[in-house]
């Protein structure tokens, strides 16, 4: 797949993922409608497209984009969807010269945004139960196989749905808030990354972080709604 334009859109189907959190023995599930999601983490060269920036800590066009915030991963989709024709799907309040905002997601636009961990399970999952939906040598960069460095998208193979480095290479923030009562605006990060070991990189595994933290194997992909 060309992945010169950092944004190809797969429609992921609706279905039900179960969600669990090994700290709380909690279990939920979720109903999904169809959605769409990209089939690679946003690249560098994608993000310095959109932003004018690069604040990777490793540099290359193809390598995913890392070392950026929650804050900035939600402001960058909101800038894309404007690029593209979209409406965009955040709305921010604040005065813009601090680090944090009031944000408000408007499920009702069709412009880019993250995706929530439910949607982020289902697709990683692809139909599949198993903690990985392929043997991990072949879908993923992880402390086993990376040589403790990011690699470039797309190259390890992609689940049936179309995707590639769902687990491994870099973490994937996603729009929910991880535990408000205990972490307070912490949020969710999923898939594992490239200094991770093999049990981090699984489909259920759930991190945390907060939504200004920049960490050198956090990156983030974006996601539609279909409205």
């Amino acid at each position: 797949m060309d992945v010169t334009t950092g944004n190809e859109m797969i429609v992921i189907p609706p279905g039900q993922v179960t969600l669990s959190d090994r700290r709380t023995r909690r279990s939920w599930s979720v109903e999904l409608a169809a959605y769409r999601l990209a089939a690679f983490p946003v690249t560098q060269a994608l993000y310095a497209q959109v932003t004018g920036r690069r604040p990777s800590a490793a540099r290359g066009d193809q390598l995913p984009v890392e070392c950026v915030s929650w804050w900035e991963a939600v402001r960058f989709c909101n800038a894309l969807s404007e690029r593209d024709g979209f409406t965009p799907a955040y709305h921010l309040r604040g005065d813009g010269e601090g680090v944090e905002w009031d944000v408000e997601w408007d499920a009702s636009a069709d412009g880019y945004r993250l995706p929530t961990e439910a949607e982020w399970e289902h697709a990683c999952r692809a139909g599949t139960t198993g903690p990985q939906y392929a043997p991990l040598d072949e879908i993923a960069w992880y402390r086993g196989n990376s040589d403790e460095r990011i690699h470039a998208v797309g190259g390890k193979h992609p689940n049936s749905w179309g995707l590639y480095d769902m687990l491994g290479n870099v973490w994937d923030w996603c729009w929910d808030v991880y535990d408000a009562e205990v972490y307070g605006t912490y949020r969710v990060l999923r898939g594992g990354g490239w200094f991770d070991e093999h049990w981090s990189c699984r489909a259920s595994a759930r991190r945390r972080s907060h939504p200004t933290f920049q960490v050198d194997d956090v990156g983030f992909r974006i996601a539609r709604s279909i409205v």
